[in-house]
């Protein structure tokens, strides 16, 4: 997978009209644009344009999540060469924060005061 999101970010790299630190934006902001295609392609399975009707499937909609993730990991690669390790990194805070190592349940808050 990290070959792939290197080999398409040194693609766009090479293509893109804007480069430096403005380039660096527009690619992290290239995150919205795909997210909102996920929320367009959502409406449209659904339904809930009357004037539309049903116009996209639920493989449409993971078809979108899947370039929201791809985007992201472009984006990550484009501010780091370390990509891989940044992710594997931030995915195992976030399943011990979330599971706690609690053989897949969620960890239990602390109660409030």
């Amino acid at each position: 997978m990290w070959a792939t999101v290197g080999a398409l970010t040194e693609w766009l790299d090479g293509s893109q009209p804007v480069g430096g630190r403005e380039g660096l934006l527009l690619r992290v902001l290239k995150l919205s644009e795909e997210v909102g295609e996920v929320a367009q392609a959502v409406v449209g399975a659904t339904g809930q344009n009357p004037r539309k009707g049903v116009s996209h499937t639920w493989e449409d909609v993971q078809s979108e999540l899947c370039d929201v993730v791809i985007t992201a990991l472009v984006a990550l690669r484009t501010l780091t060469p370390e990509a891989a390790a940044v992710f594997a990194a931030r995915l195992t805070h976030v399943a011990e924060r979330s599971l706690g190592g609690a053989g897949g349940r969620p960890a239990q808050s602390a109660p409030r005061e």
